[in-house]
Order: structure tokens, then C-alpha cells, then sequence
């Protein structure tokens, strides 16, 4: 007890000296203080996610999954020193053995690339002329591109590389490219090629685009006025008339499909589609499913039933 409250009297030091609880009539001058753990702003910091990598740190016991032997199993040359990758304790190598297996893509097609700018470039050199159409064969012969492989690709890169429009016929374009060729006024059409095709194209033996399926709807008309090509544009006239040999052949791959006949891709094909038809062979348009689905035929109830 301290000092002060030794001259207090007794019932007054009691009533100091025990604490006031809720029944108390007292309770109420006390004040009602609610404990409540407020969490600090330290405890919810953390990384961003893939900020932060955990090592393994090995070696740090078993609880960490990588204790006692460290990942390295129990003896042996893999425990004690290093063992080259593909290693067989010495015998002949599986791969060796067994041969190279996966790392292949057999649905790949290797196409050649070519940006718009180095395009301007030949341009400007003299080796193309912007006026007619510019094909693989053009873009071989002139050395723009090197190897024609599966076809080529034509990648954006500078938007404002063009000085004048052109017209392109290759094998694929991006998005990009095809953008910057029309701000510009020019045209592109994306056909299907092969490797003998392509070789067919070079020998000066098959037309670069023109084919069964190429119709005037699809803008040949435009393209073949500087090809010397006689006014009936069928396939038959014009190889007779500019005197090819082989004739194009057309996707045979469903893949290879709906990528031509997609007017987003300016496909060879894409005046193939129905009005209200996309690209894909499997969805049908709507106008397909009500043509075959037919006229819904109402039910016909005999005279004597209600319902």
C-alpha cells in the first residue's frame, strides 16, 4: 500500500485496493476499453508475384526436403563427383541405343521472312517493280530472300517504310503488315504453296497465284493487267497464253483451310464464303443450320384426345 493511502480509512482503502468489476454499481466510471489486436502494416508486405524465388537450399535437414543426402541419393559416382548429362555408367548411350526422339514438329512450316522495309529497299534500288505484283518469284529472283523454303511471310516491322502501294501474293502476312500495305493503297493476298510448287513458280513452269480457285471475284482481274493475260480469265486460257506447264495446287489440310478461306488473313479463298459463313469447316452459319434442319412439322392430334 503506498503512503498516501495509509491515512485514508479502512473501508475507503478496501474499496480502492479491489477492483471494480462489470456488477458493480461503480462499473459504469470506468471506462469500457475493448482490447483488439490490430495487425501492423510490416505483416501484410510481401513480393510481387514471381518476384521473389525461393532457392533450394540444401543441406538445411530433413524438414526442408533436401536434407542428409542433399537430393543426391546414397553412393555412387552421381553422390560424390559429377556425371555428364546423358551418361549410362559408361555403356552405350541410350541415344544411341535408342536414336534422338521428340524435338520435331512435323506440323511446321518453315517459311521465310521479309519486313516491309527491306522490301522498300529493293524498291528503291531498282531490283522490284512496284507496279506489278510481287510474288515469291519476284522476291527470289531479286535476291530478297535468300531461300524460299515453304513459302514466305511478310512481318511488319516500320509501318511507315512504304513510299507508294504495292500488291504482294505470298504465303502469309501478319497483322501489321497487312495494315501498313493498305494505309498505304496496296493489296495483299495470302496463297497456298508447297515446295514443288515453289520450284515450279522459279522455273518459270506455274503462275505465281493463279489457279481454280482463283477467280476474278477474288481480285485477280486488278493484279493480272500488267501479266499480259487475255481477257477470259480462266486457268486453262492463261497457261496457254503466258505458257506454264503446272498448275497451283490448293490446301488439302483443314488448317490450311480455314487460314485461306479467313478474310481476316486476305486468303486466296475467302470469296468462297457465304454470307453470314466464317472460315472455320466445322461451325456451319446460321443460315446452313436452318436449311438443314427444315421445316418444323406441328404435331396433328386425332379428333377425340384434348391434349
Amino acid at each position: 500500500m503506498t503512503p498516501r493511502m495509509m491515512g485514508l480509512p479502512m473501508q475507503l482503502q478496501q474499496f480502492i485496493t479491489k477492483p471494480i468489476t462489470r456488477s458493480s454499481p461503480l462499473a459504469f466510471l470506468v471506462p469500457q476499453i475493448q482490447q483488439s489486436r490490430g495487425a501492423h502494416i510490416l505483416s501484410s508486405l510481401s513480393d510481387n508475384p514471381s518476384a521473389y524465388n525461393k532457392r533450394i537450399r540444401r543441406g538445411r535437414g530433413p524438414a526442408s526436403g533436401k536434407g542428409k543426402t542433399s537430393g543426391r541419393g546414397h553412393k555412387g559416382q552421381g553422390q560424390h563427383g559429377k556425371v555428364p548429362a546423358g551418361f549410362n555408367g559408361g555403356q552405350t548411350k541410350d541415344i544411341i541405343v535408342h536414336g534422338e526422339r521428340g524435338a520435331t514438329n512435323h506440323f511446321f512450316t518453315e517459311l521465310a521472312p521479309v519486313n516491309l522495309t527491306r522490301i522498300q529497299e529493293w524498291i528503291d534500288q531498282g531490283r522490284i517493280d512496284p507496279t506489278r505484283p510481287i510474288t515469291i518469284r519476284e522476291l527470289a529472283h531479286s535476291r530478297c530472300i535468300h531461300q524460299a523454303k515453304e513459302g514466305v511471310k511478310i512481318l511488319g516491322g516500320n509501318e511507315s517504310a512504304l513510299k507508294q502501294p504495292i500488291h504482294l501474293v505470298v504465303s502469309r502476312a501478319s497483322a501489321s503488315a497487312i495494315s501498313a500495305i493498305e494505309a498505304a493503297g496496296g493489296s495483299v493476298t495470302t496463297r497456298f504453296y508447297t515446295r514443288q510448287a515453289i520450284q515450279h513458280i522459279l522455273r518459270m513452269e506455274s503462275h505465281p497465284f493463279i489457279s481454280m480457285a482463283w477467280s476474278a471475284e477474288s481480285g485477280s482481274k486488278d493484279l493480272l493487267k500488267a501479266e499480259k493475260a487475255p481477257e477470259d480469265l480462266t486457268e486453262s486460257n492463261i497457261m496457254k497464253a503466258l505458257g506454264f506447264r503446272y498448275r497451283l495446287p490448293d490446301p488439302t489440310r483443314r488448317r490450311d483451310i480455314e487460314y485461306y478461306r479467313d478474310p481476316a488473313h486476305r486468303g486466296y479463298l475467302s470469296h468462297l464464303l457465304k454470307p453470314m459463313e466464317g472460315p472455320s469447316l466445322f461451325f456451319r452459319s446460321p443460315e446452313d443450320r436452318k436449311s438443314t434442319a427444315g421445316v418444323k412439322k406441328e404435331k396433328v392430334l386425332p379428333e377425340n384426345r384434348l391434349w
